[in-house]
């Protein structure tokens, strides 16, 4: 029987191959604006089902719409559970100016060791790599103790109503697995000489909030007469822009900033100095230490008027929201209370798209997690912290049904995370991460699930 070993070597021989699976599923523009019809990510689990045929691995679809359907295909083994599932999605955000963009956004043009495309990053790349894991394991004629799970949902760029959300509601049995991994962590952080990856073990809460601007019309010539909903709107945003959340130390991230070689115990006190001091060396981890240690309220979308000579009499302004833990909706109405407070002609409603969400850090399945990744790169050194994450994936709906779930994409660490700029101009992944993460996924199940 084929040894871990040998099957990791097989990866490094199979780069060429994982590159061009990656550029076929980049080049179909599964592309989700939110707003029905939308999305097409059918095509990409048609593309998939056909390739994993070819694999000689059965799948099926599933979709609440024709045009939405979520792939799920299963690699059994000995006992009929299946233990370990690995996650993606198939749709991608829309590209706001191409003309931007080095390469055209749907090429997949390959350059300096990098795919570029919409999507290549967020989140081909790890349904690339869990394909390719998938299809070694069966290639290699490896014997699993318990089945290998892989689905890649619809709609996760807009809520996941078509996608997991809709399966953990309709279709339960398609998620069937004790354990899961989805994007959402896995990132690789360089601080003080220390190598320390992210284990993504929840998320913050997402809301949108919808507040509704009123005023009166009346002719642009006379604007006297009406009441201008436009200044209305000026002052909220003034508002929200002056707002200072509340801050907060207590997710379990900071209770690990001495691996990133940080002295200091953070305290809502000095969190912001500490911030400071990280962002001169490393941008991304001090914006994430700023984003876990407050509930942030940003404007998004303005949407008035109904010519250009008529004054407006209403304007919607959306905020996007997200939320620590012990944030509910009834916290963010207080806050925004205060924030509006005296302005005339405000209402607002609020969507609650995301709950919080967490798995536990210190289980047997967080160490293979290591493992896989230790061995994935050939690095022993690694040292490791529990993220919660600022945006928010697939993974609550399995949290929620009691699967496990780790955020943990498998990024290779020379793989520079500035050039990733997912659902950005010239989003990209390097080929070096479609290589260690396709090994990580390989040991991860050839771990968990018993293969020899």
């Amino acid at each position: 029987m084929p040894s871990l070993q040998s099957l990791l070597d097989e990866v490094d021989h199979r780069a060429d191959e994982i590159v061009a699976l990656e550029q076929d599923l980049v080049r179909i523009p599964s592309i989700n604006t939110g707003f029905m019809p939308t999305g097409n990510e059918t095509r990409v689990a048609e593309y998939c089902r056909d390739w994993l045929a070819g694999e000689g691995i059965e799948s099926r679809i599933l979709g609440r719409d024709p045009e939405r359907g979520n792939l799920i295909a299963v690699l059994p083994g000995r006992d009929s559970k299946t233990r370990l599932m690995l996650m993606s999605h198939t749709d991608v955000v829309p590209v706001e100016n191409a003309s931007k963009w080095r390469f055209e956004p749907f090429s997949a043009t390959v350059s300096g060791g990098r795919v570029y495309g919409r999507g290549a990053s967020d989140c081909k790349q790890l349904l690339t790599s869990q394909l390719m894991a998938v299809a070694v394991l069966k290639r290699n004629g490896v014997r699993l103790e318990q089945g290998v799970r892989l689905v890649s949902g619809a709609d996760e760029e807009h809520g996941g109503r078509w996608g997991f959300g809709w399966l953990a509601d309709k279709h339960a049995e398609s998620l069937e697995s004790e354990l899961a991994v989805n994007e959402g962590g896995g990132n690789a952080v360089e601080m003080g000489g220390n190598l320390v990856y992210l284990l993504g073990i929840g998320e913050k809460g997402r809301l949108e909030v919808h507040i509704r601007l009123k005023g009166e019309s009346a002719h642009a010539s006379v604007p006297w007469v009406g009441k201008n909903a436009g200044f209305v709107l000026a002052e909220a945003l003034k508002r929200i822009e002056a707002y200072k959340p509340e801050l907060d130390t207590s997710l379990p991230l900071f209770d690990y900033l001495s691996e990133f070689a940080i002295e200091d115990k953070p305290t809502p006190k000095n969190v912001d100095r500490i911030v400071a001091h990280v962002e001169p060396e490393n941008r991304s981890l001090a914006t994430l230490l700023r984003a876990l240690s407050r509930m942030t309220l940003t404007p998004t979308m303005v949407k008035g008027g109904v010519k250009s000579n008529s004054v407006p009499e209403s304007i919607e302004l959306t905020c996007d929201v997200r939320t620590l833990p012990f944030q509910n909706e009834a916290y963010l109405r207080k806050q925004l209370d205060a924030v509006l407070a005296g302005l005339e002609g405000v209402e607002y409603d609020v969507d609650y798209m995301s709950v919080p969400n967490t798995s536990p850090y210190k289980t047997e399945f967080a160490e293979a997690v290591k493992r896989a990744q230790a061995v994935a790169i050939g690095r022993k050194d690694i040292r490791w912290a529990p993220m919660v994450s600022n945006g928010f994936t697939d993974s609550r709906f399995t949290r929620n049904i009691g699967i496990v779930t780790y955020g943990f994409k498998g990024v290779h660490p020379d793989d520079d995370p500035a050039l990733t700029n997912v659902h950005g101009t010239n989003e990209s992944t390097g080929i070096l991460t479609l290589i260690s993460s396709t090994k990580a996924m390989i040991a991860l199940a050839y771990d968990v699930c018993g293969g020899r």
